[in-house]
């Protein structure tokens, strides 16, 4: 498929060259043509650069790869451009003392959705620093990683659910838009374990078949 970048940061260069590996067309872009062409060259392959909104005409899906404070702000000055595209948003609203940006009100997400009301928004990607995203593949114990997605439009999930496989991780199906302050409320908790107390959150669930309280056993039933 044709994929959009948006930015030209550490998000943008790790999840493009995922995807020019797959074999997807990648249009990098960003305010500063001399960073979206030294990142496309990084990248390689099919990859072009070219500025925002060149990224965004191109893209079937656009990757949103921007800090939190700048990506409905950029989404509303694309407008038109982004009518009918997969907006796909990898950001974390997340401030100093691991606030949460967001707290009390629309998500991230909803707030891109809101200035770019004409695109189809789904969450992902946001749950992991950006070095995961550049393993070949991201596995953990013999496990591919999870990736919760969060959006409503199905069309629109079954790409991005595609480009979290192109990256060697699971999807999952973590419902719609509306869940995806959860998302990002969750990566401030994991970011504010890891850094602040150096917790092994994986740690921290159960195996799904004890999710709900152990299975009982045939004796016990």
């Amino acid at each position: 498929m044709r994929i959009g970048v948006l930015g030209t940061g550490n998000m943008a260069d790790a999840l493009a060259a995922h995807w020019v590996r797959a074999g997807h067309e990648v249009t990098i872009g960003g305010r500063d043509a001399d960073k979206a062409k030294r990142l496309a060259m990084r990248v390689g392959g099919s990859a072009k650069p070219a500025g925002l909104r060149g990224a965004a005409e191109f893209g079937q899906v656009v990757l949103v790869a921007l800090p939190f404070d700048a990506g409905a702000a950029v989404a509303g000055e694309l407008g038109a451009a982004l009518d009918c595209k997969v907006l796909l948003d990898c950001s974390n609203p997340v401030g100093p003392g691991f606030r949460l940006l967001t707290e009390g009100g629309a998500s991230a997400a909803q707030q891109l959705a809101a200035a770019a009301p004409g695109a189809h928004v789904v969450k992902a990607f946001n749950l992991c620093h950006e070095d995961v995203w550049r393993m070949r593949p991201p596995v953990f114990d013999g496990r591919p990683l999870g990736v919760p997605v969060c959006g409503d439009d199905d069309a629109s999930l079954a790409r991005v659910h595609e480009l979290v496989r192109d990256v060697g991780c699971v999807p999952v199906v973590a419902g719609g838009l509306e869940r995806a302050g959860l998302l990002e409320a969750t990566a401030a908790l994991f970011i504010a374990l890891w850094v602040e107390e150096g917790a092994d959150v994986q740690a921290i669930a159960p195996p799904l078949a004890y999710a709900a309280g152990p299975t009982p056993s045939p004796q016990e039933e």
